[in-house]
């Protein structure tokens, strides 16, 4: 059943983190910019698949956890801001034939 909001990964890394880790150490030890984990820190980024790789090995949590994360957040906001419902694909092509039926 999925989360009706959950946290954005940032948040949670910065849990992760503690108090003793900082943002400089944790970038360098990861090999990124401390611009690009300070932007995720502060939810205006996602983890990509390397990211969630790396932080998998730095925090030694199962590989794709990260990503997990970040799927579950995205799809959580998409869901909020879901306009309308689509039709399966299967009505569309029975619309199809029967239309390709009246014409012929």
């Amino acid at each position: 059943m999925p989360m009706f909001n959950p946290s954005h990964p940032g948040e949670i890394l910065r849990e992760y983190m503690g108090d003793s880790l900082t943002v400089s150490a944790l970038a360098a030890h990861l090999g990124v910019t401390r611009a690009n984990l300070s932007m995720i820190l502060n939810a205006r980024s996602g983890i990509s698949a390397p990211m969630s790789l790396k932080l998998d090995d730095a925090f030694g949590t199962s590989e794709g956890f990260w990503l997990r994360l970040q799927t579950n957040y995205d799809l959580a906001q998409a869901r909020r801001i879901k306009k309308g419902k689509i039709r399966p694909i299967n009505t569309i092509k029975l619309q199809t034939r029967k239309l390709a039926k009246a014409v012929a």
